[in-house]
């Protein structure tokens, strides 16, 4: 079995690698490793969990462990999707270089610009970076790439779902053509596919598993759910999720929630702290001093759950997760995989539990296509109501309430048909009294009397 000691890694590397526990690298990294010590280019395709960070962490300190970065100018890059994955490169780059006499900046949203520049300023060797943050910073002037010497692209096809291709090309544009690229992505999608075959050149391969696969130690679920109206859809959708968070009692250690929406996230962890569940949300939207405090808690187990976006369902390494729940069938198949790949971390057991409504049907069929397997169904906890039937001596009540108002209703008909007049009234002659009063005599057409003008022809008329 390969070892890190057989890696050649620096000695230094080897040592913090010792320090933090690690003896045996994870089939990516194994494959990665030795083909970027060597200076080619390298192109990884695995599932989330599988150690893809320190894959490329590892040989970039080892290759710039000599040398020293110019003002400006950093010696590599590396571009993750989003802050919290960016933060968390840096905390590897931290564990792993500390023998080693690295400088590195991270230039995430959130953060003050005179802070980054002020870094920027002093010569950086490695610079992490979201790529609308370090665009930022270029078209300002006070950053210049002509001096990358690795770059570093993770989370390829996340970048593609958050519309960030066209930001990538760009930087590989503003790199020199000489720099040596590592490219990670856990799946490859047809744009994916075309980037690498334009900016890397003759890369080495290494595909640890089949495209979009869950790992094997996650017990995965699915509670199918329809709501008794379409108005209360929401207040009983949190409802089952409750009774879920419920039954599995103590195994339930930790967990992530996973939403569609933000505002369902905030929905959800507002409801679970109303019934006393210790719950709290992370999304985009928050600021990122509030993201990172929950975070934190979140990772030190001081907090139980995370209500999450999809921000969070990528590259984050919370390695004790003992459970993921999506509140909601993910609208690409593939968030499926890197939602639950949140939990079952290296080799640990995990369980996952999705909650589906009627018009997710479609969305659930994508993602069993994806993984090629049927996720089982689970029995919702949350039991229907029963019809109460009503005693005996109110139901007779409801019966006499019934036939009287039956009879009234007959008794109506009767009269209104009794009264109803045989010959249609003729109309008055006009109107008397002072009140407006119509005569009691009946005239039928004008009567006896006839004016004599209307018996007139017309020229008689006009002659009179």
């Amino acid at each position: 079995m390969t070892k890190f000691t057989d890696l050649n890694l620096n000695p230094k590397v080897l040592k913090a690698i010792e320090e933090a526990g690690y003896e045996t690298p994870t089939p990516i990294q194994a494959g990665a490793i030795p083909p970027a010590l060597e200076g080619r280019d390298v192109l990884g395709i695995a599932q989330t969990g599988t150690g893809k960070t320190a894959s490329f962490t590892l040989p970039m300190i080892t290759l710039l462990a000599r040398g020293r970065a110019r003002a400006r100018m950093p010696r590599s890059l590396v571009l993750c999707p989003t802050r919290e994955l960016a933060a968390q490169v840096a905390e590897n780059f931290d564990t792993y270089a500390k023998h080693v006499k690295l400088t590195k900046a991270l230039l995430i949203g959130g953060v003050s610009f005179k802070e980054q520049d002020a870094l920027i300023d002093k010569g950086v060797d490695v610079l992490i970076a979201t790529p609308g943050r370090l665009l930022d910073h270029f078209e300002r002037g006070k950053l210049l790439l002509t001096g990358v010497q690795i770059m570093v692209v993770d989370e390829a096809d996340r970048m593609l779902d958050m519309g960030f291709i066209p930001d990538i090309e760009r930087i590989f544009s503003l790199t020199p053509f000489t720099r040596q690229t590592l490219f990670f992505s856990a799946t490859m999608a047809p744009e994916i596919e075309r980037i690498t075959n334009t900016f890397l050149s003759g890369p080495a391969r290494i595909e640890v598993a089949r495209q979009a696969t869950a790992s094997e130690t996650i017990e995965q679920s699915v509670v199918q759910f329809k709501a008794s109206r379409r108005d209360r859809e929401g207040s009983e959708k949190r409802k089952v999720l409750r009774a879920l968070i419920d039954a599995e009692g103590d195994k339930l250690t930790n967990g992530i929630i996973f939403c569609n929406r933000k505002t369902d996230v905030d929905i959800c962890a507002k409801s679970l702290k109303k019934y006393g569940y210790d719950a709290a949300a992370i999304h985009g939207d928050l600021d990122q001093s509030q993201r990172t405090k929950t975070l934190d808690a979140f990772r030190e187990g001081s907090l139980r759950i995370l209500v999450a976006s999809d921000v969070a369902a990528r590259g984050l390494d919370v390695p004790s997760v003992s459970h993921v729940f999506n509140f909601d069938v993910p609208g690409h198949a593939e968030d499926y995989v890197h939602r639950i790949g949140r939990t079952g971390r290296a080799g640990r057991e995990g369980k996952a539990i999705t909650i589906c409504i009627p018009r997710d049907d479609k969305a659930l069929a994508a993602v069993e296509g994806l993984i090629q397997k049927e996720i089982p169904r689970l029995e919702n906890p949350v039991k229907p109501e029963p019809k109460t039937e009503k005693p005996a001596r109110a139901a007779k009540a409801d019966k006499a309430d019934a036939d009287t108002r039956e009879s009234r209703k007959d008794e109506g008909r009767d009269r209104r048909r009794d009264e109803k007049p045989t010959q249609k009234p003729e109309r008055s002659s006009g109107r008397g009294g002072k009140h407006g009063k119509r005569d009691d005599k009946v005239v039928v057409g004008m009567g006896d009397h006839l004016p004599s003008f209307i018996a007139l022809s017309f020229a008689e008329r006009r002659a009179s």
